[in-house]
């Protein structure tokens, strides 16, 4: 671990803005290097020898790299030894439960429901009311979670709670507006998080680059290259 400034490379969704905040609250210094999705900048050789799996976010910090969110949340949590539970065995299995369930779950499975709504040719109703189902499962686990503390792990507030605020600021774009009352803990919990100085500058990186907007064929393909392959 260097002392150099932290690149983070970032487009604005749930995934890289949950360590945008992350950044922020921690106070560390870094240099944001915005990769277009949608222009295909993430399959790029230099790229894909930062991160081999072409996905978003990563960071270079000194000579460490390191991908995947929840990966680089508790790096920097075990690193900075900031927004980390108490040195207990109990602390960090609770830690590490549920930043791994919105690692397997959460973000997965509201990923895939907004891709089989928006993207996926038909005939898509099974995979539909699958994802569709699951994602408003995990999110039922949250909320009811939430429903008896204040943060995700009790009273303080955690790189956890970073975790979930990524994929909760999307939540009605993936359950519907209703979603916002269906799940009333989830969403006073995003609030509170938003509210935060560290939340607020992390959103306004949205405003110092500007990403392609089209959803154009171009675009798609560079996305979900499975598009362009014939599915037999």
């Amino acid at each position: 671990m260097g002392d150099a400034m932290i690149k983070f490379y970032y487009n604005t969704a749930p995934n890289p803005m949950k360590v945008a905040l992350c950044l922020e609250e921690m106070g560390l210094a870094y240099e944001p290097v915005p990769i277009d999705n949608r222009k295909g900048e993430q399959h790029s050789a230099a790229y894909r020898m930062i991160n081999p799996n072409a996905k978003l976010p990563s960071i270079i910090d000194g000579d460490a790299v390191v991908f995947d969110s929840n990966a680089i949340l508790l790096y920097l949590g075990e690193k900075t030894g900031q927004f980390m539970p108490a040195a207990t065995d109990k602390a960090r299995g609770e830690m590490l439960s549920w930043l791994m369930f919105v690692a397997s779950g959460i973000g997965p499975y509201s990923g895939q429901a907004v891709h089989f709504k928006n993207v996926a040719p038909e005939p898509k109703e099974y995979a539909l009311n699958r994802y569709v189902f699951e994602a408003e499962r995990h999110w039922g686990i949250l909320d009811t979670h939430l429903a008896a503390r204040p943060f995700m792990l009790g009273d303080t507030y955690s790189i956890v709670d970073m975790a979930v605020w990524g994929w909760s600021r999307l939540l009605t774009f993936v359950l519907g507006a209703e979603a916002a009352t269906t799940y009333a803990n989830v969403t006073r919990h995003l609030e509170v998080v938003s509210a935060r100085p560290a939340a607020v500058r992390a959103m306004a990186l949205k405003d110092r680059h500007t990403f392609k907007a089209e959803m154009d064929e171009a675009a798609r393909l560079a996305m979900f290259p499975h598009l362009g392959t014939k599915v037999i």
